[in-house]
């Protein structure tokens, strides 16, 4: 970013990292089963940027998911277009983002949600945001995979669909 004098650098969907070796959360001892293929886009921006909606929704859930290498506090919100209902994710935000949520309320398109979490309470990584578009969050509660494993990432392609629809950033 600095070699750029870029403010955010993205990427990362359909990406295998090696990153999610250092967690037992992760890790497998078989390859197969070893979840390593990222299903998000990573926003890599300041601690404490403000994070807002894409679009209007409600708040779905939230929750602090504190094993390593997890995301850290996270909100998920719920949309609806015409019929068509669907979930974003939003992990590795500050505690003080989830402190006073209530599931249920309303969001409206360009409101801030959140701010940017540390890696003290992020799953100790750089700041970045980690943003997801999830089809059927199934029982999830402000939680959802965000790393699938070879098996799955079939599944995980159809629920999960590139973020970048949404996003539309230019590469």
């Amino acid at each position: 970013m600095k070699e750029n004098n870029a403010k955010v650098a993205f990427g990362g969907y359909l990406e295998q990292r090696g990153i999610y070796q250092r967690s037992d959360y992760f890790n497998q001892l078989n390859k197969e089963t070893e979840r390593n293929i990222h299903i998000g886009i990573d926003l890599w921006i300041e601690a404490n940027t403000a994070i807002f909606s894409p679009l209007e929704g409600t708040i779905h859930s939230f929750k602090n998911n504190t094993n390593y290498g997890d995301y850290g506090p996270t909100i998920v919100l719920k949309h609806k277009i015409e019929d068509f209902e669907f979930y974003t994710l939003y992990g590795h935000l500050s505690l003080a983002s989830i402190e006073n949520l209530k599931v249920g309320a309303e969001v409206k398109q360009g409101e801030q949600i959140a701010n940017l979490g540390t890696a003290e309470v992020n799953g100790d990584y750089p700041p970045h945001l980690h943003f997801q578009i999830i089809k059927d969050i199934e029982d999830y509660k402000g939680d959802y995979p965000g790393v699938s494993n070879q098996i799955d990432l079939e599944f995980y392609k159809l629920n999960c669909p590139d973020p970048n629809l949404l996003l539309k950033l230019n590469k």
